[in-house]
């Protein structure tokens, strides 16, 4: 076993074109370092559902050079098998580590395979990407990001000539043809020969953003923005600026691209923490209010002020609050959503006499709804103009929710007024979420087993009327692994994430409201029920 291994490690070394990660693995197979070498040679990562994600490093199981060029190289493979050779392939990037080392190789595979590679000029949001795609009639793309991802994680993001993400079984097909790459000195890669796109690619992208918002509607709302350390500024100021908006205020520490994410553990703005220096700034300039891009610019989180201080909205709030913006505006076809998101925004359709969508976890499947007109996750991901952009939007989403703020402080209300009056329309639809981070990924196929076992009948003594395996798939859903519970005012849905190691429970309760006075009954009722379904929840995993 320990030959077999260094034999492997060599064979790999033999080949890797990095001299970074090179000289990472000469030094672990040197001081034979079996335990570190079968973390890295203990299989490949996978290619999932949105491409690759892990952490940097040498080896099979790190994202490194070696991994990103045969994933190329397998991509090409299937877009030639299609009939697609010749066709342009559009690559972007983020500022982290290596990114764009991973996108030159992109770009030089794709060349060597015949296909057209057109690079991005510089790292851009993760949207700009999406858009470029059909913007340019490209038949595929590449975002190299990691998203909200620690530092030391990259991530490769593919998408398909329609502008979303890839879903099955373009990802098993795709995979199979990565691992038929016998040697990486099978994949030619020229010096040159593709394109670096220029600013007009982003220029058109900008135009669009206009789109999003109401020629008529006032642009008064004053924001403080964080970009967390990401590439979301130049492209959010750019956009404010064209639509007339106040210019937000910047949280100084996060604003700038930075692969280290020195001021936050976790560079999400739902985790704990990362918000504190958005925060501070919005006690110190009195905004309306407060936004956040992720570091791919993706995503969109908002805050607000409640009573003396600030806080966070759940994607399920601004998912409904973007709804009923765009049905006070008019908007026409689809709304969907994920089914981890919040109901709410179904009897917002309903309501307003438009289809609804219920889909699998994931911009890939909500952006492939038919005549989607909106599409929300609840972890902030809201796509707000899928002509433009099928995919999440955190520079359109900031725009539109500052375009409602802005027409709610022209009658002297706040986004926590139009809450409350959705919560009395439509019930108070409170959602939350019990996330357990492991070491050890068997404890969560452990749950997952536990439950299927030995189902609950009750959560916080409200019966579940209809216990659903999703891995069976339904009538409307392909399968997935995951379980959903339906109770009597309440629902719960459990899976593994698809990009963390974390079980994720998503919890919902509805509390009837007869008027705004009974608005702080409700809400006690309603954090009381969300805590006893954590409760009997977790004892039922055994979590």
């Amino acid at each position: 076993m320990h030959d077999d291994l260094i034999a492997r490690a060599k064979a790999w070394l033999a080949e890797d074109p990095d001299t970074e990660t090179r000289d990472e693995l000469a030094k672990l197979i040197e001081a034979g370092d079996t335990d570190e070498l079968s973390a890295r040679f203990s299989g490949t990562l996978q290619f999932g559902t949105a491409g690759l994600r892990g952490e940097l490093g040498a080896g099979p199981m790190r994202m490194n050079r070696s991994v990103v060029i045969r994933a190329a190289a397998g991509l090409a493979a299937y877009l030639r098998n299609k009939g697609q050779a010749g066709g342009v392939v559009v690559i972007g990037y983020d500022a982290r580590h290596k990114s764009a080392d991973f996108a030159r190789d992109t770009a030089a595979v794709m060349t060597g395979a015949g296909l057209r590679a057109a690079v991005l000029p510089r790292p851009l949001p993760t949207p700009v990407l999406a858009f470029a795609i059909r913007h340019l009639g490209a038949v595929a793309g590449v975002e190299v990001t990691a998203s909200h991802n620690p530092p030391r994680d990259n991530g490769y993001k593919v998408y398909l000539g329609d502008g979303s993400q890839i879903v099955p079984p373009a990802d098993a097909e795709i995979a199979a043809e990565i691992d038929a790459i016998a040697s990486l000195h099978d994949v030619p890669r020229p010096e040159s020969g593709w394109e670096t796109l220029d600013e007009s690619v982003l220029g058109a992208y900008l135009a669009r953003t206009d789109a999003v918002l109401d020629t008529a509607s006032p642009r008064t709302a004053r924001t403080v923005y964080t970009a967390m350390h990401g590439v979301g500024k130049d492209v959010l100021l750019a956009a404010f600026a064209r639509a007339g908006f106040p210019e937000p205020v910047l949280v100084a520490e996060q604003a700038d691209p930075d692969p280290d994410f020195p001021t936050v553990a976790f560079p999400n703005p739902e985790e704990p923490g990362a918000m504190d220096l958005a925060f501070a700034r919005a006690r110190a300039t009195d905004p309306d209010l407060v936004i956040a891009n992720d570091p791919d610019a993706d995503r969109c989180a908002v805050a607000v002020k409640d009573g003396a201080d600030w806080r966070m909205l759940r994607g399920d709030e601004v998912g409904a609050l973007l709804a009923a913006h765009l049905v006070r505006r008019g908007a026409r076809g689809t709304f969907a959503e994920s089914i981890v998101s919040s109901s709410l925004l179904g009897r917002i359709a309903e309501k307003a006499g438009l289809p609804y969508e219920e889909t699998l976890t994931g911009f890939k499947w909500i952006a492939r709804v038919d005549g989607l007109r909106y599409g929300y996750e609840e972890a902030l991901g809201y796509c707000v103009d899928p002509e433009g952009v099928r995919d999440k939007d955190g520079i359109t989403a900031a725009l539109l929710i500052t375009e409602l703020a802005s027409v709610l402080k022209e009658e002297g209300r706040t986004l926590l007024d139009l809450l409350d009056d959705l919560a009395v329309e439509h019930g108070l639809h409170a959602t939350d979420q019990l996330s357990v981070r492991v070491q050890d990924l068997s404890l969560i196929a452990d749950a997952m087993r536990r439950l299927r076992e030995q189902p609950p009948t009750e959560l916080a003594g409200l019966p579940i009327v209809r216990a659903e395996d999703l891995t069976r798939g339904t009538d409307k859903l392909p399968p997935t692994d995951g379980l959903r519970y339906t109770l009597d005012g309440a629902r719960v849905i459990v899976r593994p994430s698809g990009t963390e190691p974390k079980l994720k429970c998503y919890l919902e309760v509805v509390v009837p409201v007869s008027a705004h006075d009974a608005l702080p009954a409700a809400r006690a009722r309603a954090t009381e029920l969300l805590t006893a379904v954590k409760r009997d929840l977790s004892a039922a995993a055994g979590i």
